[in-house]
C-alpha cells in the first residue's frame, strides 16, 4: 500500500450556501465562527437545536462564491430544511450540489501530498475543489471536496492507492473521533460529550448562535457527566445501543465499532475507573486518546 491512501466518501454530500448574506445567515446559527473560513482555512461546527441538542454538523469550506458544507449524505436534505427556516429575508440561497464529491486521504504524511501544513484546517485549492486537513484533526488526515468526475482521476494521478472506506473509519476509531452521523443522537446529544471542544468544533468567543446558552453553561459550569470514549473491544463487537456495565452496574452504551474497536458513551466515572468493562458477550476496555481532556469539574459526576 501507498504511504498515503484514499477513499470515496458516498456516505457524504455537500451543500452549498451563497448570496451576499452567506456568512452572517450561518454565523447566528453555528457553533464555529464562519467569518474564518476562507481559501487558506476549514472548519468543523454544528447546528444545535435552541436548546442545545446536536442536530448536524459539517465540514465548511469556501467555494468561490458560496460556502461549502460536507455532511451526511442521508440528511442532506433535512440539513437545507432546517437552514431554510432560519434564512427569512437573508439574502442566501441553499442548494444541494450533486455535481460535487468527498475524499478522504489517509497515512503517513498526507498533508505533504497536498502541499498542506499539518495543522487542522489548513486548506488550499486542488483540482477545481478544495483540499483541507482535518479541521478536528490532522492526524485523521486531508479531506478533498472536488466535482465528481474529476475526484478519482486527480488523486490516482497524485499516485495515492483507493483504499476500502473500512480502512479509513478503523483509522478514525483509533485517533477516538467520533463520527456525528452515527455516534451522537440527533435532538439529544450535547456537543461536549463528543469532544467538540478539544476537536476545535467551537469558537467560544464568537457570537451569539443556535443553542450557545447550554452549550457554554455545561462548559463553565462542568456540568458534564458522560463522554463519547474510545474502547478496545475483546469479542464480538456489540450493537449499537448495548449496555455497558462496569461491575454489573450500567454505565452507558455502545455506538458505532468496527472489528476489535468502538466508540462507547459513558459515564466519565467509568472512564476514570480504568477497570474492564462489559457489553453483551464482549469485554471492553477504555483507550482514552491524548487530545480528550475531562473538565476538572465533571470528574466527579
Amino acid at each position: 500500500m501507498a504511504a498515503q491512501s484514499f477513499v470515496l466518501l458516498e456516505d457524504r454530500a455537500v451543500l452549498a450556501v451563497s448570496g451576499a448574506d452567506r456568512r452572517a445567515f450561518l454565523q447566528g446559527l453555528v457553533s464555529n465562527d464562519v467569518l474564518k473560513v476562507g481559501p487558506a482555512r476549514a472548519l468543523h461546527a454544528a447546528l444545535l437545536t435552541p436548546q442545545g441538542k446536536y442536530l448536524h454538523d459539517f465540514f465548511m469550506v469556501e467555494e468561490g462564491e458560496a460556502i461549502g458544507l460536507d455532511s451526511a449524505a442521508e440528511r442532506l436534505s433535512d440539513l437545507r430544511r432546517r437552514l431554510l427556516l432560519y434564512r427569512l429575508r437573508a439574502k442566501a440561497a441553499i442548494e444541494e450540489r450533486p455535481d460535487l464529491a468527498v475524499a478522504a486521504v489517509f497515512g503517513e504524511d498526507a498533508p505533504d501530498a497536498f502541499g498542506l501544513e499539518a495543522e487542522p484546517g489548513a486548506a488550499r485549492a486542488f483540482a477545481g475543489g478544495t483540499a483541507f486537513v482535518d479541521p478536528r484533526l490532522s492526524a485523521l488526515g486531508v479531506r478533498l471536496i472536488l466535482p465528481r468526475p474529476v475526484l478519482r482521476p486527480a488523486l490516482l494521478e497524485l499516485g495515492l492507492a483507493e483504499a476500502d472506506p473500512a480502512l479509513y473509519d478503523r483509522h478514525r476509531l483509533l485517533l477516538g473521533v467520533p463520527d456525528g452521523s452515527r455516534d451522537l443522537v440527533t435532538e439529544k446529544s450535547i456537543l461536549l460529550e463528543a469532544g467538540f471542544d478539544e476537536l476545535n468544533g467551537i469558537d467560544w468567543q464568537k457570537g451569539c448562535y443556535l443553542g450557545q446558552e447550554l452549550t457554554a453553561r455545561t462548559k463553565y459550569r462542568g456540568l458534564l457527566k458522560r463522554r463519547l470514549v474510545p474502547v478496545a473491544i475483546a469479542g464480538p463487537a456489540p450493537p449499537v445501543g448495548a449496555i455497558v456495565t462496569l461491575g454489573g452496574r450500567e454505565v452507558g452504551e455502545m455506538r458505532s465499532s468496527r472489528l476489535d474497536r468502538g466508540i462507547a458513551f459513558l459515564r466519565i466515572d467509568a472512564i476514570l475507573a480504568e477497570k474492564p468493562l462489559a457489553a453483551g458477550e464482549a469485554a471492553l476496555r477504555v483507550m482514552r486518546p491524548s487530545w480528550m481532556r475531562l473538565e476538572p469539574g465533571s470528574e466527579s459526576g
